[in-house]
């Protein structure tokens, strides 16, 4: 017996989303004009969610479980010698064996939720197709107490004919432990209430470097218009003010998190499992974590976010180490992991505390800023990793931060990363803070300002680091190596050099900007010239 709602046959809904790799540098500038409506690009709609109030698990689930259940428990106590007839109960430590059959795993985990938790040992190389959901947009039971699933190549996978809803949902003071799975194939709807929203817009609020490329590319004075105060930051304001309540700060949203959703007091523990292909119709495309979450030996890839966090939102603790985050996509910033967000018809998502070890973050993309990594008013540390071959159209092919956020590196690698517009591998404004240290930025490439490190009212210290080989190649590129406006950029046991800008310096340039050079670090073999100070010079650096 199943209360689920009927399973949707619809012909539209039955088509696997298809990606777009690599579109958005083949339009060159152009894409960075041009208006991109948030209804227009990227993940396909259906219809919402049929009605199901009064529609509970807890109730027919329930009597299914206890007509199974009462069977096998009294059949394993004869086993055991009738040592007590003890229906419904079994070793937690040792765990139940679920059959490879998505009800018995829903009535597994309704169990478990209401005799404080459990081990659940699924069916190996079994592939548990969800085709119904709860009437709130949750594939499986929302975990409330501390579960635990445990598979062996083992999938649990959303029918692609199915009405639209995440995989799994940690609730306040749920515990979720994961082992061994693939969760694939979550949706969940974006609203369509909303006025269209274009990425230039909302990084506006932190840099006026867009409209600075287009006066660059005009003959026009630019520099002026980098300093100013941000032209979308008390539009922000404004509209934060009016949505009200449609968001709350730190608080998921109903689409938010198409592969897992962890709320604020839940936890996750995620290990050698894979989250791939599931679409968020909000931000969080594998993962919105909102509370607690670990992974571990994880493959997060080919997930898709309509706002941002291509692979993975954080807003809460997150911890991923000797994992992949690759392939995953976000329509206005953070491909591959977005450390809080800013608010687009909501109050803005504060960044989290995010420490990231051991771990690459490759081949993610974005049609706006922060192709493998973002950080707004958060806290990341990134430790013997690597960030590349990620893309964003406006800035920060490989990381982007703003909004006094902190972004410590360490044994990292930023490395081959692109942008059509500022900061090939880095780029911070508004009040961002990075402190780099024994680190690589290099073969980064931007069409306008900064091929490796671009920074706006922002401050970034290199130690025992370099910066070599990256390239600002358009007709305006300035600055190969790093483009510097009302910042401090200091540079400690580190090397510039072998960088590119069309126009010069094609080391280091700096406009009204503090950049100190050690003793120990060197600004040489750039092309064509190593240095240009506006205001205030470079130190140490010649020609």
């Amino acid at each position: 017996m199943s209360n689920y709602l009927a399973k949707n046959n619809a012909a539209e809904q039955g088509a696997a989303p298809k990606r777009r790799r690599k579109l958005w540098l083949a339009s060159g500038v152009a894409g960075l004009t041009g208006v991109v409506s948030i209804a227009a690009v990227g993940v396909a709609t259906g219809a919402g969610a049929v009605g199901v109030d009064g529609l509970k698990w807890s109730t027919t689930q329930q009597v299914a479980l206890d007509g199974d259940q009462g069977a096998e428990g009294r059949d394993r106590d004869r086993d055991k010698g009738n040592k007590g007839a003890k229906d419904h109960e079994y070793d937690k430590d040792r765990g139940k064996e679920v059959p490879c059959d998505s009800d018995k795993l829903i009535q597994a985990i309704v169990y478990a939720n209401n005799n404080h938790g459990g081990v659940l040992e699924l069916a190996k190389d079994c592939t548990y197709t969800l085709t119904r959901h709860d009437g709130e947009g949750n594939g499986l039971p929302v975990i409330e107490q501390d579960v635990t699933l445990k598979g062996h190549d083992t999938k649990i996978v959303r029918d692609a004919t199915a009405e639209y809803f995440r995989i799994l949902h940690v609730g306040r003071g749920g515990n979720l432990k994961l082992k061994g799975l693939t969760i694939k194939n979550g949706q969940t709807l974006e609203r369509r209430d909303l006025a269209p929203v274009t990425p230039e817009s909302v990084w506006s609020r932190y840099s006026n470097s867009v409209e600075a490329t287009r006066l660059a590319q005009a003959g026009k004075p630019y520099l002026e218009v980098l300093r100013a105060e941000p032209k979308g930051a008390a539009a922000a304001k404004a509209a934060a003010a009016k949505a009200g309540g449609v968001g709350t700060l730190e608080q998921p949203q109903e689409n938010d998190g198409a592969g897992i959703l962890v709320q604020p007091g839940g936890t996750a523990e995620i290990e050698k499992s894979h989250i791939l292909g599931n679409q968020s119709g909000g931000s969080g495309g594998g993962i919105a974590n909102f509370g607690k979450t670990s992974l571990h030996h994880t493959t997060v890839a080919e997930n898709t976010a309509f706002f941002f966090g291509g692979g993975i939102l954080n807003a809460g603790v997150l911890k991923v180490s000797e994992s992949t985050i690759k392939d995953n996509d976000a329509i206005i910033g953070g491909g591959g992991i977005a450390n809080g967000a800013p608010g687009i018809f909501r109050d803005d998502v504060e960044g989290g505390t995010a420490w990231i070890e051991k771990t690459e973050i490759t081949s993610n993309e974005t049609l706006g800023f922060g192709g493998g990594l973002l950080d707004i008013e958060g806290d990341t540390t990134v430790k013997y990793s690597k960030i590349t071959d990620n893309t964003a159209v406006i800035a920060g092919g490989g990381l982007a931060a703003a909004d006094e956020s902190n972004v410590e590196l360490k044994d990292v690698k930023v490395a081959s990363n692109t942008t059509v517009g500022v900061g090939g591998g880095i780029a911070l404004a508004f009040g961002a803070i990075a402190n780099v240290e024994h680190s690589e930025i290099k073969d980064n490439k931007a069409g306008f300002f900064g091929g490796g490190v671009f920074t706006l009212f922002g401050e970034a210290t290199f130690r025992d680091s370099e910066i070599s080989g990256n390239r600002a190649v358009g007709p305006i590129g300035i600055g190969g190596g790093i483009f510097a406006v009302f910042s401090t950029v200091d540079l400690d046991d580190t090397k510039v050099a072998h960088n590119f800008s069309t126009i010069r310096p094609g080391g280091v340039f700096s406009f009204v900007s503090e950049v100190n050079v050690d003793d120990k670090s060197a600004i040489k073999a750039n092309k064509p010239t190593n240095c240009l100070g506006t205001v205030t010079p470079v130190e140490n650096c010649f020609g």
